[in-house]
């Protein structure tokens, strides 16, 4: 899609008949995941587009080419026929009734898998489905993995019939975010193989998601966080090591936060460790000096976990 830049024109432009700004467009969609089924498809997810006008489609794009358009109720899909090995970058972004396009959502690249074997057996379902509150507007799903002739690629979850998430085939848990607090939820989950075969699914678990003000989001915190320092050439400089929240996806960004206020975020990529974490930076040149230090993840769908517990930590004492 070519782009285009506008010089000396408002950015909310006039009626053609009275001079009234224009309907302000949707926003950006946020939390764009995108997860490699097999060797030629891709599942991509994003977050509901909120501000401006009622979306009424979202548009997915590969590269700088449409390829999809969908209802603005839904919020991802499955595309197909692209080439095994080869690495793409994907991007969403919403319109609303009277073609008002948002900004593009941010970046997601994939690199697609070795094509399959020959495979028409769908893997075993996975079994011992169980599901945990984590706060109002989250559940975390843990199972035990299938067993296939061929690699399980991915899980996918279900709620309802309806699929709403994927991890990969290495995994055996997901955090399932975007739910309504006080709302009656029954998920099940199927294993995919590389060629693209589902499992039957797991036995339905029913889950109630707490109110409003209820329930704890301790799961999508930052777990056995530690502080210390270290001092190098006259400079103090903070050492952290946390557990990633288990997520069902890599975690790749974090915002640390020293005294009550955000210091700096921290961006892995595709690098995102998937064990524990250490980080340090330069912080002081000065001793004695203390600080308050907790972080946050972001999650696969691009919403904030919940902070870790703070640490406090003195520089020269390290």
């Amino acid at each position: 899609m070519p782009l285009t830049t506008l010089t000396g024109c408002s950015l909310f432009g006039a009626d053609s008949d009275g001079g009234k700004p224009a309907a302000r467009p949707p926003s950006a969609p946020r939390g764009l995941t995108v997860h490699v089924g097999s060797a030629t498809s891709v599942h991509v997810m994003w977050n509901k587009s909120s501000g401006g006008t009622a979306v009424d489609k979202y548009e997915i794009f590969r590269g700088r080419t449409k390829v999809k358009t969908l209802p603005g109720k839904q919020y991802m899909a499955d595309l197909n026929g692209l080439r095994p090995k080869a690495t793409y970058t994907f991007r969403v972004r919403a319109l609303d009734a009277g073609g008002n396009a948002s900004q593009l959502s941010r970046e997601a690249t994939v690199t697609m898998r070795a094509p399959a074997p020959a495979d028409d057996t769908p893997p075993a379902a996975p079994s011992g489905l169980r599901v945990g509150a984590a706060g109002p507007r989250a559940a975390t799903l843990t199972w035990t993995p299938s067993k296939d002739r061929k690699d399980v690629t991915s899980y996918d979850v279900y709620q309802r019939g309806a699929r709403i998430h994927s991890v990969g085939g290495e995994s055996t848990s997901a955090l399932v975010t975007g739910l309504r607090p006080g709302t009656d939820y029954t998920f099940t989950v199927k294993a995919r193989d590389a060629a693209d075969n589902s499992s039957a699914p797991t036995k339905g678990v029913r889950h109630t998601t707490g109110g409003a003000g209820g329930g704890s989001a301790a799961g999508t915190a930052p777990a056995d966080f530690k502080v210390a320092t270290h001092e190098e050439d006259g400079a103090h400089h903070l050492d952290l090591s946390w557990d990633p929240p288990r997520t069902g996806g890599e975690v790749a960004e974090y915002q640390i936060h020293l005294n009550g206020r955000q210091a700096t975020t921290l961006v892995w990529g595709a690098d995102a460790p998937k064990g524990r974490a250490k980080h340090s930076f330069f912080i002081s040149r000065t001793s004695g000096e203390t600080y308050r230090v907790k972080l946050r993840a972001r999650l696969p769908d691009g919403n904030w976990g919940a902070f870790s517990p703070e640490r406090s930590v003195t520089t020269g004492e390290g």
